[in-house]
């Protein structure tokens, strides 16, 4: 038989503490779960695993009986593992069972496939589960799909085709999302338990970084390569924004890394899309291209003037 690290699989520590373990599972099963995998035997094979360490160390007296034995097993690998290790002191009682599953016979199978949800070790420690199906109608589970858009489709909304178990969904994604943020379609989820009502789909948004931009909030950094000659004497430069280019007005003894503000230039805003964040623009001073020789003589007439003056 097998030996299983549960806290391994569930990436902590052995000192994690109950919320700690709880939410580690509940990110990887929102990674792993069959529903958002479709057709994927690692990624079912791998929620396998992760609720089966969930199980064991989510309660506290199988969780003792765990540590007890892994610090064991641990120990007769450090003396060299020699002679095979004895499982029967750790084995459950004949009959004992973990506890009742309150699903039915088809939704197991939907979860965990057509073999138990546990290992035969895990079996052979804290005995066999049993199932039945539920007697009143429940709600389907909640499900959470990672989304991936680009800074111009956080701006102008997009839409994403995604395979949630055997459906097709076409979802919206609304102007203004920014990373971390959870779009909610209702009823999506996973279906209902004894005729009860769908759980809803959660689209959880990550906006790629921006070559150009970068993002605050609902604001917008980025900046601009200006010539010193303009700098020097104020004029005018274009300015990239998210929707087009716009004209920015530089006055006379403009110094580098000055910031300029164009307000209701940034990202929408997610609860009112139809209100907008603001642009900044930093100054970065560069030399005309091409300097001619006449251009660099006056600069040096300049230089020796100045030098002069301050003498």
């Amino acid at each position: 038989m097998e030996f299983k690290d549960y806290y391994a699989i569930l990436g902590v520590s052995p000192d994690a503490d109950e919320q700690a373990i709880k939410q580690a599972y509940r990110k990887l099963a929102r990674q792993y779960h069959p529903d958002v995998n479709p057709g994927d035997k690692k990624a079912e094979e791998r929620f396998k695993e992760i609720n089966e360490a969930y199980q064991a160390l989510s309660d506290p007296e199988r969780r003792r009986k765990y540590d007890e034995l892994r610090a064991y097993y641990q120990r007769w690998q450090r003396s060299g593992g020699r002679g095979e290790f004895n499982w029967s002191q750790w084995q459950a009682s004949p009959g004992q069972q973990v506890y009742t599953y309150n699903v039915s016979p088809e939704d197991l199978e939907d979860l965990f496939g057509a073999d138990s949800p546990f290992s035969d070790f895990f079996s052979s420690i804290f005995g066999q589960p049993q199932f039945r199906r539920p007697s009143r109608p429940a709600r389907g589970r909640d499900l959470e799909v990672p989304v991936t858009v680009s800074l111009e489709e956080a701006f102008s909304g997009t839409t994403r085709s995604l395979q949630v178990g055997d459906r097709r969904i076409e979802a919206r994604i609304p102007r203004g999302v920014r990373t971390g943020t959870r779009v909610r379609l209702s009823g999506q989820g996973a279906p209902g338990i004894a005729g009860g009502a769908s759980g809803d789909l959660y689209l959880v948004v990550e906006v790629e970084p921006h070559p150009q931009f970068e993002r605050d909030g609902d604001d917008l950094m980025t900046t601009i390569e200006v010539d010193a000659f303009t700098a020097a004497v104020g004029g005018e430069v274009r300015v990239p924004t998210i929707d087009g280019t716009v004209t920015l007005k530089i006055p006379p003894r403009t110094q580098a890394d000055k910031v300029f503000r164009l307000r209701g230039k940034g990202m929408p805003r997610l609860e009112n899309p139809t209100e907008r964040g603001d642009l900044f623009v930093r100054v970065k001073l560069v030399l005309p291209e091409p300097l001619s020789d006449a251009e660099l003589n006056t600069l040096r007439e300049l230089v020796r003037n100045r030098r002069t003056v301050g003498r």
